[in-house]
């Protein structure tokens, strides 16, 4: 490859990427935009061409998650089978990605640990994007007659408790539950509820 042909370096991306393994590995409170220069092996001053405070950085990974979340929902996603199927295969991935992805891990061992606030905006806004995926699934489900008239935003928020309860909670003090016995009893919950018929 010539100097004519080669590919420019995109510093900003260059930038997000440092930024990105800072934050996985020390924390939103711990990382400086020193610290994301070094990983970028980038002066400090280039890092405030692109933006101008580590809460903007900070802000442009979380969108970046976001819509790596959103992605992956619409890739799970299955319109030809009915609403529950989706809904635990869509969950299921969600949690699996929060769970695995250094990044949310961290931020959520920071935010049990020491409760800073830009990493608790951070999750609370990953969640978010979840809870606005699910209600809008919710509200597909109800107008094509799937589920009865429910308030979707609400729904959503009790589906991914529940599922979160199911999947993580519940494992901290009992034997861990397999991933379609989180789908079944969530399902029979939501489908069924607990009246005795």
């Amino acid at each position: 490859m010539t100097e004519a042909t080669k590919k420019p370096i995109d510093r900003r991306q260059q930038i997000v990427e440092a930024a990105g393994q800072s934050f996985a590995m020390f924390g939103y409170k711990a990382t400086t935009m020193e610290l994301v220069s070094k990983i970028a092996a980038v002066g400090k001053g280039t890092i405030y061409t692109f933006f101008a405070t580590k809460e903007e950085l900070f802000n442009e990974i979380i969108e970046s998650l976001t819509a790596e979340l959103r992605s992956l929902a619409l890739r799970t996603i299955d319109r030809e089978k009915p609403f529950f199927y989706n809904l635990t295969s869509v969950l299921r991935e969600l949690l699996q990605f929060r769970e695995k992805h250094e990044l949310i891990v961290k931020l959520s061992q920071e935010v049990r640990d020491i409760g800073t606030p830009m990493a608790k905006a951070g999750i609370d806004h990953l969640e978010q994007v979840i809870v606005s995926f699910i209600r809008d699934e919710v509200a597909s489900a109800v107008d094509k007659g799937e589920l009865r008239p429910v308030d979707p935003a609400l729904t959503a928020l009790v589906m991914l408790k529940m599922y979160v309860a199911l999947s993580v909670d519940w494992s901290k003090r009992h034997e861990a539950l397999s991933q379609e016995a989180i789908a079944e009893y969530a399902a029979a919950l939501l489908q069924n509820g607990l009246a005795a018929k």
